[in-house]
C-alpha cells in the first residue's frame, strides 16, 4: 500500500555562527498516498538538499519528515523503506542486469525462487528481459536508465525518491523515458517524489509540483493551477515555454469602462489595482496577432517549431512572445497588432510580484476575449 509523505517546518543550515548559510526555509508539504510529487526550481533551490533529507542522505536543522505516520528524522536511510533512482546509474559494473536488478532482495535474503520471479516480473514491466544477461557496459544510456528503475521497483518500497534520473540522456530518449516513469507510477501506485530544474518534466510528470527558489517554497499545486494561476511572478516566468509576458501598466477607470494603460497603448482590461503599478501576465498562447489594435509591434524573430510557430513582436511596452499557428505569414519588420484573450490574464504587485486576483468584468464584452 502507498505511504504518505510529510514534510513539517523543514529548515536546514550549513555552517556555523556568520558562515551559517540557510538552504531550506521551513517547507511544509503533505505527500498523499500514491501521489508524484515534483520538486521544481533552478540550480541551489535547495530540493536536491530536501530530497536527501527525506532519504536520510542528511539530517535537517529543525523540522520532520513522516512516512506512513512514523516521523524518520534519526532513522538511517535502510530503515526508511524507501529507493532512490539517481542521476548517475549507480549500477554494479561486474554484475548482469539480473543481478543488479535482484541485489537488494538478495541482500535481504529473499529465496531465490522469489528473487527470480520478481527479477522477471520487473523486467517484463520495463521491457528488458532481453537484457537481463548484459552488463550494464553493453547498454545504451535508456537501458541503464531502465535497470536502475528496475533494482527500486524490484524492492516494492513505500517511497520512491528520484533525483534527476533523465539529465544524462538526450531529448529524444528523455520525451521516452518521462513517458516510461509516468506509465510503472501508474502501475505501481507507490508514492513518488521527483527532483529536476526542467519545468516541462515536471509538468508532465506530476501530479502536483512544488515549485522552490533560493530554499523557499514559492508555489505548491496541480500542473494547471501552477501554469494558469501562478502566485507570483517567479513562478509565472519559471513555468511554460515560451516563458508568460510580462507587461507594467496601471489600471484606470471611468465609470464602468477599464483600460489598462501601458506604454504605447491602452488595454480593454479590467485591471485590479486602479492607478497602482501593475504587472499584467499573459501566457503567449493568448495574444492573437491582429490587423488593426491600439497595441502594436514591429515583429522581430519568427521561429517555426512545427506545431507552433513563436513570433517576437517589439512593442513600447517591451517585447512580447506571441504562440501561433505554423500558417503564419508575418515576417521580420513587419508591423503587427496584438489582441489580448482578457480572461486569461494575470494580475501581479510590480513591487513584490505577488498574485493580484482579478476583479469581475463590468459593463460589455471585453474585445478581445475569447
Amino acid at each position: 500500500m502507498a505511504a504518505s509523505l510529510y514534510i513539517a517546518g523543514i529548515r536546514k543550515v550549513f555552517g556555523k555562527a556568520d558562515k551559517a548559510v540557510e538552504v531550506l526555509k521551513r517547507i511544509d508539504i503533505d505527500v498523499a498516498p500514491g501521489e508524484f510529487l515534483i520538486l521544481v526550481g533552478p540550480s541551489g533551490c535547495g530540493k536536491s538538499t530536501l530530497l536527501n533529507i527525506i532519504a536520510g542522505l542528511e539530517e535537517p536543522s529543525e523540522g520532520a519528515i513522516t512516512i506512513a505516520g512514523r516521523n524518520v528524522v534519526g532513522v538511517p536511510p535502510a530503515q526508511r523503506d524507501i529507493a532512490m533512482v539517481f542521476q548517475s546509474y549507480a549500477l554494479y559494473p561486474t554484475m548482469s542486469v539480473a543481478e543488479n536488478i535482484g541485489f537488494a532482495l538478495e541482500m535481504r535474503k529473499v529465496p531465490k525462487p522469489a528473487r527470480q520471479q520478481r527479477i522477471a516480473e520487473v523486467a517484463a514491466m520495463l521491457q528488458i528481459e532481453h537484457l537481463l544477461e548484459r552488463r550494464p557496459a553493453q547498454l545504451s544510456g535508456g537501458q541503464r536508465q531502465r535497470v536502475a528503475m528496475g533494482r527500486a521497483l524490484a524492492r516494492q518500497p513505500q517511497l520512491f525518491l528520484f533525483d534527476e534520473p533523465l539529465s544524462n540522456l538526450d531529448a529524444k530518449l528523455r520525451v521516452e523515458m518521462r513517458a516510461e516513469i509516468k506509465r510503472l507510477h501508474q502501475l505501481s501506485g507507490i508514492t513518488s517524489v521527483y527532483v529536476t530544474h526542467d519545468q516541462i518534466e515536471a509538468m508532465t510528470l506530476g501530479s502536483r509540483i512544488a515549485v522552490m527558489k533560493d530554499g523557499v517554497l514559492q508555489q505548491l499545486g496541480t500542473p494547471d493551477e501552477i501554469y494558469r494561476r501562478p502566485a507570483n511572478t517567479y513562478v509565472a516566468t519559471f513555468i511554460g515555454s515560451p516563458t508568460m509576458n510580462l507587461i507594467a501598466g496601471s489600471g484606470r477607470y471611468t465609470g464602468e469602462k477599464a483600460t489598462f494603460v501601458i506604454e504605447g497603448g491602452v488595454l480593454p482590461l479590467h485591471c485590479p489595482a486602479r492607478g497602482a503599478a501593475t504587472l499584467l501576465g499573459i501566457r503567449p498562447e493568448h495574444i492573437g496577432l491582429v490587423d488593426q489594435s491600439d497595441w502594436r509591434g514591429e515583429v522581430l524573430v519568427v521561429e517555426p517549431t512545427g506545431a507552433d510557430t513563436y513570433v517576437v513582436v517589439k512593442t513600447a511596452a517591451g517585447n512580447v512572445t506571441v504562440r501561433t499557428s505554423p500558417q503564419t505569414s508575418v515576417c521580420p519588420g513587419d508591423a503587427v497588432g496584438l489582441q489580448v484573450a482578457a480572461q486569461h490574464v494575470s494580475w501581479f504587485e510590480r513591487e513584490s510580484g505577488r498574485r493580484v486576483e482579478a476583479v469581475q468584468s463590468v459593463g460589455a464584452r471585453v474585445p478581445g476575449s475569447r
